[in-house]
């Protein structure tokens, strides 16, 4: 990943988040080499493509405008997650989705699969990658404080080398990083947990699918009743994800205790330097640093007790579920132009009928739907991935439509929530149950809500009510809240 997305600074008081309105060039490149070079050219100003679940929510608000896209997803050199002998090794392209959900993850290096879990929507988890993520260069990031306490290091290429650095020294200030000019994030690479050691992550957000007002991750190796080695990281408390280094200490050689964990709670409270916004006003982040550290410490010191080390936590009932993550992952094999006033042929499978268009670099795939194929049951909300009304099936994958460029749609199958409907015309038993519960008021954030439900019970078949709520954290109804959601969910279960 690179963070070569440059700031627009002409933007409009009011934008139109349903449209792409800064032409650009959008590349897909056919192997690293080419993309770094793409990356490095002088005369444009570029922008890495990922996920998009950033890029292009800042480009559709006008604070980015790059001339040119440049597409890694179909690089499958820069996806993957393999458990070495010296740690974990994970390429950028990874979605948060399935490091989540990987076991290797999860028994080793929990405050990441904690970090993961506690990432935005569940559609943003399925396409947003950690290599986006990092990149970013947020303070308030969910997963860059887990891989700072985990001691992770970043793999960047560029045109002429190659170079790693540890993640703390990658960060640089709000929105920066170290990546230089045509360089690419390439990997990710977390050592492997000494003997003894636990980690967690947690965090406190307005709701459940929103940035951190303030997140704690911490890494301990205990020996018996003793600490022998702590790290511990805060977010959204200062200009970069900081290291608490005096609470750290004052932990190291100790009998661990609450009393201990509060002290270094206090003592951490008055290394941050948090700022008033519009998530949290700076007292309270404080005040918050001491809960924050004192739970996060409890939780890495119970799970370096468990036998092993790090305890797993229990698995996500859609382990299996792929991610989608990419726009053609693993098929990049030849390299993909199209200029500013271009247009490019696709074809899409949608709801069993295949389409062929011509789309420009520009175009979202929920305008192609609504405009051009005439499927309007996918609804335009906030176009910037934050209602889910615009949720459909990519490759049997929940997607934000107005999130995904048509261009990158290209040979996939697409499902909308006409595609629920049989044979005959009749309805889902999944839309049955909605109308029998009273599931809905205005209707409009219903398809979506249908859409991921599908999705859920096809990887999970008997979801508990605090399943179907994280599943579906990431959809908003203004109307009836969640109750009768749920009741509509699980009456499909029952039945």
């Amino acid at each position: 990943m690179s963070n070569q997305a440059h700031e627009h600074h002409d933007a409009h008081d009011m934008t139109n988040s349903h449209l792409l309105v800064h032409p650009f060039d959008y590349y897909e490149p056919a192997t690293i080499d080419e993309a770094v070079n793409l990356l490095a050219e002088q005369d444009l100003r570029s922008a890495v493509l990922a996920g998009g679940t950033f890029l292009l929510v800042q480009m559709k608000m006008e604070r980015m405008a790059p001339d040119r896209l440049v597409n890694v997803a179909g690089l499958t050199e820069l996806s993957g997650i393999e458990a070495m002998e010296d740690g974990l090794d994970v390429g950028a392209m990874t979605t948060i989705w399935d490091l989540r959900n990987r076991a290797a993850v999860q028994a080793d290096y929990s405050a990441l699969a904690d970090a993961c879990a506690a990432f935005g929507s569940t559609q943003i988890q399925l396409t947003g990658t950690i290599g986006g993520n990092v990149c970013n260069g947020s303070p308030a990031s969910d997963t860059v404080p887990a891989l700072v306490a985990l001691g992770a290091e970043v793999v960047l290429v560029g045109p002429d080398r190659q170079r790693r650095m540890p993640i703390e020294r990658f960060l640089v200030g709000p929105g920066e990083t170290a990546i230089d000019e045509g360089e690419l994030l390439a990997r990710i690479r977390v050592p492997k947990p000494a003997p003894g050691a636990g980690s967690a992550f947690v965090k406190v957000s307005r709701v459940r699918a929103d940035l951190a007002k303030a997140s704690a991750a911490a890494s301990i190796v205990r020996d018996g009743d003793r600490i022998v080695d702590c790290r511990l990281t805060f977010g959204a408390v200062g200009p970069t994800v900081m290291r608490a280094g005096a609470a750290e200490e004052m932990m190291v050689g100790e009998r661990f205790s609450s009393q201990l964990a509060l002290a270094a709670g206090q003592e951490a409270s008055e290394q941050v330097s948090p700022i008033d916004d519009v998530r949290s006003s700076a007292r309270y982040r404080r005040q918050v640093v001491k809960a924050l550290c004192h739970d996060v410490l409890q939780a890495a010191w119970e799970r370096a007790g468990e036998e092993g080390g790090e305890a797993a936590p229990s698995p996500a009932p859609a382990e299996t579920l792929g991610s989608g993550g990419g726009a053609k992952t693993g098929i990049a094999s030849s390299p993909l132009s199209v200029g500013i006033g271009e247009t490019q042929p696709i074809t899409l499978t949608v709801n069993g009928v295949e389409r062929r268009l011509h789309v420009g670099p520009t175009e979202l795939l929920i305008n192609v739907l609504r405009d051009r194929l005439n499927l309007t049951g996918t609804k335009y909300g906030c176009g910037i991935g934050e209602c889910g009304a615009c949720t459909i099936h990519v490759d049997g994958v929940p997607r934000l439509s107005c999130l995904t460029l048509a261009v990158t749609a290209d040979g996939r199958e697409v499902t909308t929530v006409e595609g629920l409907e049989g044979q005959n015309g009749e309805l889902d038993p999944l839309q049955e149950a909605f109308i029998e519960k009273a599931a809905f008021q205005c209707g409009y954030c219903t398809p979506g809500m249908l859409m991921m439900t599908k999705r859920l019970l096809a990887e999970n078949p008997a979801p508990d009510e605090d399943d179907v709520r994280d599943y579906l954290k990431g959809n908003r109804c203004r109307c009836t809240g969640f109750a009768a959601i749920v009741r509509a969910v699980q009456s499909c279960v029952e039945e």
